[in-house]
């Protein structure tokens, strides 16, 4: 392995790999699963991203097996429509005025079968990675007994990253006052809720949730207590649900239901040495806007075109860290505000700051500069790295 190794095999370990092997750089991923992940995971994909996976030659196989939100929505418990913003006022900003909801495990396979397009790339499952060290012009991997070698690390193993933990790197995080409970429905909700858009937020300060559509089903996320006694038993997920959708609740089938504690948390720093932190590896946020696997997405297409031009000596190495300087800065700047300020007054029952909120949805959507400035931002396009087309 004497070009770069990639941990982790999800979505953004595979677009950084894929976006490298487009350069021309020699690059192995390492996967400790047998297989790629079919759990359900992150559902959101934003224009900006559809753009960059777009250039990756992915985007239109990821939206056959999507389904294409034109048009976000904010109701209240008895069905009124706050406001409506539509997607395509996002025409000649973006290839792609539309929010995609889709399984990441829609898009792994499509990216894998790129990668193997090239013959400087490979990907080996079943191959866990215990820890690393930088060793002189290059990075040693620990593979149970042996050892191999890198020119550059590449994390993208996750959360609880097993390269972050080897490096002894601080990751602190704060929890929010909420976690997130999930519920799944093979039940059409657009047709139980007239003109239901598929991105609809329910805001009341008596029972708030998500829902969102996707091709085969609807999810409904909601924000409840860390303490929530049984929150997943059958009859409080169906309290929850009738609750929240008065109008539908009775007609909803429940297929499934999880939770997850929700966090924020940034490295202090996207680069050590030769060792570089993409995705949850590096940062974590609020679910709300599915905005994270997006910026991990973003960070894996801008440290992907950056490490060739590195590796050839067209670019220095401190412009690494500008690349991590760059990202961690959209990431506190950017991302966590607007990923938190989508549920001002959800997750703390604030009956005013949650009417200060709906407020300025309304404001927003009788603006039509107001609104496509509200879209460009939620839809990431002010923040996307610049792709470099290739041949």
């Amino acid at each position: 392995m004497n070009g770069v190794v990639v941990v982790g095999a999800g979505p953004v370990g595979l677009t950084v790999a894929l976006t490298l092997a487009r350069g021309g750089t020699p690059v192995t991923v390492l996967e400790r699963e047998s297989g790629l992940t079919r759990q359900s995971r992150a559902s959101t994909f934003h224009p900006a991203t559809l753009d960059l996976l777009d250039d990756l030659g992915v985007a239109s196989r990821l939206v056959g097996r999507g389904r294409v939100v034109d048009r976000m929505q904010w109701r209240d418990r008895a069905g009124g429509v706050i406001a409506e913003l539509p997607m395509d006022c996002l025409d000649g900003l973006t290839r792609h005025p539309y929010r995609l909801h889709a399984e990441q495990s829609s898009l792994t396979p499509l990216l894998l079968s790129a990668l193997s397009a090239y013959p400087h790339a490979q990907v080996r499952f079943g191959t866990r990675v215990d820890g690393v060290a930088e060793a002189g012009a290059g990075v040693r991997i620990r593979l149970g007994r042996n050892w191999a070698r890198a020119k550059y690390v590449i994390a993208a193993d996750g959360a609880h990253s097993t390269v972050r933990s080897s490096l002894r790197l601080p990751f602190p995080r704060s929890s929010y006052p909420t976690q997130a409970l999930r519920v799944f429905t093979d039940s059409p909700l657009d047709r139980f809720l007239p003109k239901l858009a598929p991105l609809t937020y329910v805001r009341d300060i008596e029972q708030s949730c998500s829902l969102l559509g996707l091709r085969d089903h609807w999810r409904i996320v909601f924000r409840i207590p860390i303490d929530a006694r049984d929150p997943l038993s059958a009859g409080n997920v169906a309290a929850l649900v009738r609750k929240a959708l008065p109008e539908a609740g009775e007609q909803v089938r429940v297929t499934g239901a999880d939770r997850y504690g929700l966090a924020r948390g940034v490295l202090s720093s996207f680069r050590h040495g030769r060792v570089l932190f993409i995705g949850d590896a590096a940062h974590l946020t609020s679910t709300a806007g599915g905005l994270n696997m997006n910026a991990g997405l973003h960070d894996a297409v801008d440290l992907g075109q950056l490490l060739p031009a590195v590796l050839d000596g067209s670019a220095p190495p401190a412009a690494l860290d500008s690349w991590a300087w760059r990202r961690r800065t959209v990431l506190l700047e950017r991302v966590i505000p607007r990923s938190e300020a989508r549920v001002a007054g959800v997750q703390d029952r604030n009956s005013a700051r949650l009417a200060s909120a709906m407020a300025g949805v309304r404001a927003i959507a009788d603006d039509p500069d107001a609104t496509r400035t509200y879209l460009a931002q939620a839809s990431m396009l002010d923040t996307v790295p610049h792709l470099v087309r290739r041949s």
